[in-house]
């Protein structure tokens, strides 16, 4: 048998990871890590440092590094992601047929939190399969980038009795302003996405690496703030070679 623990790392400060997290990690008998290459090499160095710095000297877990299967940019999208995480199931159940033969503990480090835009979950949900034994999961929480987004602009996420509504870059372009929310916490933008709206009455939180020490924040009515933070985000991605944000978008008052 196999147990899988889902281990969320925060956004990349170490002094976010939990006590559980640190727990789950030294319980393990084999740490995955992906690399994504090159250009996101910052994100597999973070994961060998929570390593070396929270496994315990007496410590038996191996750590493991492992090329990230690439998904296919073809239109299909849903499709591709699909193909994509059945790719990646197929590298994970390998490497623990490889290396826990006789099954074990197995941990793989997540950015945020396992539930809010990660597929781990779905793609776990294909290794029983494929390991030819039974997997277990569960799931250490992390903190999510939209909890270190209104942390450090020290705002709610909600309005007042408001909803508020989570979604991505992709979405915003294609349906525009979710109806009913007051609140739109945007992830996963490739770049720009709230220019498919009408910017004014919106005000706009943005950040960039949350949590680390590269962190970039910008805030303020959209109209007057959008070209500031696309060109700061073309810079702060053509500097280190990936980047990643999210940004909180509301209804001022006045505002539709």
């Amino acid at each position: 048998m196999i147990h899988l623990s889902l281990i969320g790392i925060g956004t990349g400060n170490p002094e976010h990871v939990t006590l559980a997290a640190v727990r789950a990690l030294n319980e393990a008998d084999l740490i995955l890590l992906p690399r994504k290459g090159e250009a996101n090499s910052d994100l597999v160095d973070l994961r060998r440092l929570l390593c070396r710095n929270l496994l315990e000297a007496s410590s038996r877990t191996r750590v493991v590094e492992f090329d990230l299967p690439r998904r296919d940019s073809r239109a299909d999208y849903l499709a591709a992601v699909d193909d994509w995480h059945g790719a990646i199931a197929a590298v994970w159940g390998e490497l623990m047929a490889t290396h826990l033969p006789e099954g074990g503990r197995v941990g793989l480090l997540i950015w945020g939190d396992p539930s809010l835009y990660d597929s781990s979950l779905r793609i776990a949900g294909r290794l029983g399969a494929r390991t030819g034994g039974e997997v277990t999961v569960d799931v250490v929480p992390g903190i999510t980038s939209l909890q270190v987004l209104t942390a450090a602009h020290r705002i709610p996420l909600n309005a007042l009795a408001e909803p508020v509504q989570i979604t991505t870059g992709r979405r915003l372009r294609e349906r525009g302003w979710p109806s009913g929310a007051a609140s739109v916490a945007v992830m996963l933008d490739s770049g720009g996405a709230f220019q498919a709206l009408p910017p004014e009455g919106l005000h706009i939180w943005w950040g960039a690496y949350l949590g680390m020490d590269k962190q970039h924040l910008i805030d303020g009515p959209l109209a007057e703030v959008a070209a500031t933070i696309l060109e700061r985000r073309a810079a702060l991605r053509e500097r280190h070679g990936w980047i990643m944000d999210i940004y909180l978008l509301r209804k001022i008052s006045g505002g539709e």
